[in-house]
This record gives structure tokens, sequence and C-alpha cells, in this order.
């Protein structure tokens, strides 16, 4: 239904401005929701059983803006690469529809506005989320300098567990179970990176980009079950910390056998079923918020 909506958004809308949605992945959800999802764990085990309406919509509103900033920056990093990947050749920034000047002034425009719609929630969630972007501009050179590029994309994706907590609480003394949520939240993008990456494999070995691709090979699925168990037993930790309720921990497992099946069922040589698996990982997210909400009334 969101990719619906946000397609159907894209499509609509005027040429003038559908390339700049298009630049900020606006038809393609998954990578918010992705980005968001841990941010929501953390908003609801601040909030208790009430979270605050407004203070969740901040907080997806937010996701969306900072994502489509990152996504900016990363085309136009990335333009002479996507130029020569089939699957990223027609990208605004590779194809000539938008300079790269303009990119870059969008991808400002909403960084500052994501600050100040978190900035409604409080100061310090803003604060908190301005001290992610130099992580996040720099995420796109870490392909080129770095020889696991996704554990860097972990560590940015993860804060925006900080950003929801603080956005709840005003503050950024982070109790224990945050960094149990930043730690699950940081494994499962180890999880769903990789399995994006082998969409592309041949491209980047041909061109040079280094990914979690790459680097496991045919190890790929052993390292994705371990981080499979990390991001779990971050996730039962947090829990564990908080005093959470039963039905918690229950539907967690549940989210660890969804999880598993995965990664068993997925083929890392077809493209296809790459992009199938990372679509699914939502589902994980969306199971482990289930849970954190469960364990409030139990």
């Amino acid at each position: 239904m969101l990719h619906k909506i946000s397609t159907g958004v894209v499509t609509k809308s005027p040429d003038s401005a559908r390339a700049y949605l298009l630049l900020m992945r606006l038809d393609r959800p998954t990578g918010y929701v992705l980005y968001l999802l841990p941010g929501l764990w953390a908003v609801v085990l601040a909030s208790g059983r009430r979270p605050d309406l407004l203070t969740v919509v901040v907080v997806a509103l937010a996701a969306v803006l900072v994502r489509g900033a990152a996504c900016a920056v990363n085309d136009v990093v990335d333009r002479e690469v996507d130029a020569r990947v089939a699957r990223t050749v027609s990208r605004p920034v590779a194809s000539g529809t938008i300079s790269v000047g303009n990119a870059l002034l969008f991808a400002a425009a909403q960084g500052v506005v994501a600050l100040l719609i978190l900035a409604v929630a409080n100061v310090e969630a803003a604060l908190v989320a301005g001290a992610s972007y130099p992580l996040i501009v720099a995420y796109p050179y870490m392909k080129r300098i770095f020889f696991w590029p996704t554990a860097f994309l972990a560590l940015v994706m993860s804060c925006y567990v900080l950003i929801g907590w603080t956005a709840v609480t005003g503050s950024a003394d982070y109790p224990p179970e945050v960094y149990g949520l930043y730690a699950g939240g940081a494994f499962w993008t180890l999880i769903h990176d990789a399995i994006y990456s082998h969409q592309d494999k041949e491209y980047d070995r041909n061109i040079g980009v280094k990914s979690s691709a790459l680097l496991f090979g045919d190890a790929t699925k052993a390292w994705l079950a371990i981080f499979g168990v990390l991001s779990i037993g971050g996730v039962l930790w947090a829990g564990s910390q908080a005093s959470i309720g039963w039905a918690f921990y229950l539907i967690v497992l549940g989210a660890g056998a969804f999880l598993s099946y995965l990664v068993v069922r997925v083929d890392l040589d077809e493209p296809k079923s790459c992009w199938d698996a990372f679509v699914s990982n939502t589902y994980f997210g969306w199971i482990v918020l289930a849970a954190v909400v469960a364990g409030q009334f139990t």
C-alpha cells in the first residue's frame, strides 16, 4: 500500500517536480521505512503505552527527508558509477536530468527542513540528527576507501534510534536499552544491505567499488546468519533492560524466525530475489515494532 501511494505521488506530480521526487527515492519507500523503523522502536519504548501521535508523525516525516537528502548526496558522489550500472543509469543526476548543483541544494534543503520538523518535538532531537549529517555525507565515499562500507552504513542508519529516543525524552543521556536497540538496528542493516549489494556485485567488481557482496562472496549467508543472531540479541537485551512484558520476547523470537526464513530463501545470484528479500526486510522491522508495543501491555 505504501509503495502504491508513493509511486502514485511521483507519477502524478508535474514534470518539474518528478525528477526531484525520484532523486529522493520517494517512489521507493523501502529505504526510508528501513531507516525509520528502528527510530519508531525507540519512540514506543521511551513512550510506554501512549506514544504521542505528533512525535510519531514528526519522526516519520523527518526520516523521509533525511533519507531523501542522503540519496541526493549519494547520487552526486556516485554519478559516474551510476551511469555505468544498468539499474542506476536512469537516476536523475547520472542521466543529467538534474545538475550537481541543484541536487546538492535539494539535499541541503531537505536536511534543514528535517531539522526544523524534529525541533517541533524538541531542539535536542534536531541537534542529534544534525550531528549525524557528516556521517551521512561521508558514506558514499566509504565505498571507495573502506573494505566494508556497509559497516559504516549500519552505524549511520542506527542513529535514528538515538533520534527517536531523544524526540520523546528530550535527552541525549541514553540508558542501556537504547544501545541494545542501536545494536539490533545496526546488525539488521548489515543483513539487508548485504542482500541489496548482491544485485550489483558484477558491476561493482568490474568498476572497483567495494561492497558486502564482494567481501563475503560465497560465505555471505553464513555471515547473515551471524548478524541475525546479533540483531535479535541486541533487541532482546534492550527489552531486558527496559523490564518489558513477556509478549515482547515471544514476538521478537518470531521476528527472528522470519528473518532466518528470508536469509535461507534468498537467491544471492538472482537480482530479483535479492530485491524481494530486501523489501521483505521491512516486515521484520514492523514485527519488532509490534513486539515493543505488545510488551507494554503484558
